[in-house]
């Protein structure tokens, strides 16, 4: 077993809008923010889950690290009516800034920057004069960017382990205050839409030319988006007992093939009996499971399999992916913050864009929200290629 820690702030900008309530709002509607793609141009058809809300001006200090990701992570951590910001804050009083962490998993980072960097290059024969790439592109680059901005001096890396990686980093952070590392450690996901992605994920035919349909029998494939799911974790104590909590996270990695997972879902099965074990939980406690369900043929068709395992029927499940897109290496984070969202408000999401369901699949699969309910204990799946998997339990708080 682990030892859980208080998850003392949350909040997340996605395609659904800038918030906690933004999103709420649309898994409390199933109403799917997915549209055409605006911020560049591609030659097939998709729709995509982008962020069309205002970014937030790079401070000047900061310019070495200007990139989308980087925006779209100052503009969530700003966000005043979450308060992740002001939590910070307050843990940096308490702790000290040596003792938090930053730990953010992304698969993209500032590669959109990247791009447009050698799109200059062919044209001018020179990189742009003010392109970096340690502090634009490389994977590090977001998670050191906001410990700039906060001014923050413990441990900050980088996770990128594909749609597993903010789900890690999560558990990263988990381990790094239970070892004593750190007191408080601010975790997540940033990733953002670029060219490489969209042409990988189509030149592998898994992309959706129209909005995905996450476990219907009739899904085609993804649709990706890009989001912020930043949480901020502190060692539990009497001042935050009433905090929700992060119970357990439990990994694995079948690497079964390069992209495809194993048939009989054993990785997934194994992290999900991790986390469970790790958490000291038995499969009847989990109330409401958020599925990774991306759409795919495959990988819905495995997640089914591995979540029947596990859970047999008894399980309310459900896809949100129709509503948000995959957002990749934000993934994990951001569906963390749908499933507490979904003990905070006592409600089980919809799984928008299902319509039927695939008669292959055994488990429990809800179509519709459902209010109402009482939760206690979560979980949320993310599951990257190669096989890499993780599964985060979280808990309501104790009011």
């Amino acid at each position: 077993m682990i030892k859980s820690v208080a998850i003392t702030a949350y909040t997340t900008l996605n395609a659904c809008g800038l918030g906690n309530k933004a999103l709420f709002q649309a898994l409390k509607n199933n109403q799917s923010a997915l549209s055409t793609l605006e911020l560049f141009e591609v030659d097939f058809k998709t729709s995509v889950g982008e962020i069309k809300q205002p970014l937030a001006t790079t401070p000047n200090h900061l310019q070495a690290y200007q990139s989308r990701n980087a925006q779209v992570a100052l503009t969530a951590l700003n966000y005043q009516e979450d308060g992740l910001r002001l939590a910070v804050e307050k843990a940096k009083q308490r702790y000290g800034a040596k003792r938090i962490a930053v730990i953010i998993g992304t698969s993209t980072s500032g590669l959109y920057e990247t791009e447009s960097a050698y799109s200059y290059l062919l044209k001018n024969n020179k990189m742009p004069a003010d392109f970096n790439f340690i502090n634009r592109h490389a994977y590090q680059a977001t998670g050191r960017f906001l410990q700039l901005e906060l001014g923050l001096t413990g441990a900050c890396f980088a996770i990128s382990t594909a749609c597993s990686s903010s789900a890690k980093a999560i558990a990263a952070g988990q381990r790094l205050i239970n070892s004593g590392v750190c007191d408080a450690a601010l975790v997540g996901g940033v990733d953002t839409l670029c060219r490489l992605t969209l042409r990988g994920f189509s030149s592998l035919n898994l992309v959706s030319e129209k909005p995905c349909q996450p476990m219907d029998q009739s899904r085609s494939g993804i649709s990706i988006g890009e989001a912020a799911g930043l949480l901020l974790l502190e060692k539990s104590n009497t001042a935050n007992q009433f905090c929700p909590q992060l119970l357990a996270v439990g990994e694995s990695s079948d690497a079964y093939h390069m992209s495809h997972p194993h048939p009989e879902g054993l990785g997934a099965t194994l992290a999900m009996e991790s986390a469970l074990s790790l958490a000291g939980y038995k499969p009847k406690d989990i109330g409401y499971l958020n599925l990774h369900a991306t759409a795919t043929k495959i990988n819905d068709a495995v997640e089914a399999k591995a979540v029947y395992s596990v859970f047999a029927k008894q399980l309310l499940s459900s896809a949100t992916k129709g509503i948000t897109g995959h957002t990749l290496g934000a993934a994990g984070a951001l569906e963390t913050i749908i499933t507490l969202l979904a003990l905070e408000e006592q409600f089980v999401p919809g799984s928008c864009g299902l319509e039927k369901l695939d008669p292959e699949f055994s488990c429990r699969i809800n179509l519709h929200p459902i209010p109402q309910q009482k939760l206690k204990i979560a979980m949320s799946n993310s599951f990257g290629f190669g096989g890499n998997n993780a599964s985060v339990i979280v808990a309501k708080n104790y009011d």
